[in-house]
């Protein structure tokens, strides 16, 4: 596994190994014992979710006050922005994030420790988004963050003149701003 540290170093982008031939391909998606040798983070993984969304939508950015999930992200279908919003108040990268393009044909990955919120938008038709959790879903303490807000100062790819506006629940688009968000100490 090919580990490559994003603008936020606790942030990292996976690519697998693949092995390919006339049938097709293969590869381990998550090998525990491989992933601590190549990243340094030993983790226990509880929760698997998967999600399918069409062209624009946007999810997120989601993240739980308690029960603080860590992520496993990669696309098995189609192609998204996937985004990383520091949380940690301590942190020298706070209120900071990285955003990058994950796609089903590269297979690459992205690790986003706990203290961080997540979210994605849609660039292809549609997308299927697979991510493991090292905690469980806790609606309770899930918090959003707002998608535009100035201060965080994310490029969404969103096409056109003037630009799409994306596909959101509700709850994604009262997302709360940077300024008055809980964090994490």
């Amino acid at each position: 596994m090919k580990v490559e540290r994003t603008a936020i170093p606790e942030v990292l982008l996976l690519e697998p190994k693949v092995f390919g031939d006339a049938r097709g391909f293969f590869f381990e998606s998550f090998n525990r014992k491989s992933f601590a040798e190549a990243t340094g983070v030993d983790v226990e993984f509880v929760q698997d979710n998967h999600s399918r969304s069409s062209k624009n939508v946007l999810r997120g950015l989601h993240y739980q006050v308690r029960q603080a999930q860590g992520k496993l992200v990669r696309v098995t279908a189609g192609e998204i922005w996937d985004v990383a919003v520091d949380l940690r108040r301590g942190s020298p990268s706070f209120g900071r994030c990285v955003g990058m393009k994950l796609d089903a044909e590269s297979r690459r990955m992205l690790w986003i420790p706990a203290g961080f919120a997540h979210g994605f938008l849609v660039l292809s038709e549609y997308a299927e988004v697979q991510y493991k959790t090292t905690d469980y879903y806790a609606p309770e303490h899930e918090r959003t963050l707002q998608w535009n807000d100035p201060a965080l100062g994310i490029a969404w790819p969103l096409a056109g003149e003037p630009a799409v506006q994306p596909t959101m629940t509700d709850k994604d688009r009262r997302g709360t701003p940077l300024a008055s968000a809980e964090t994490f100490a």
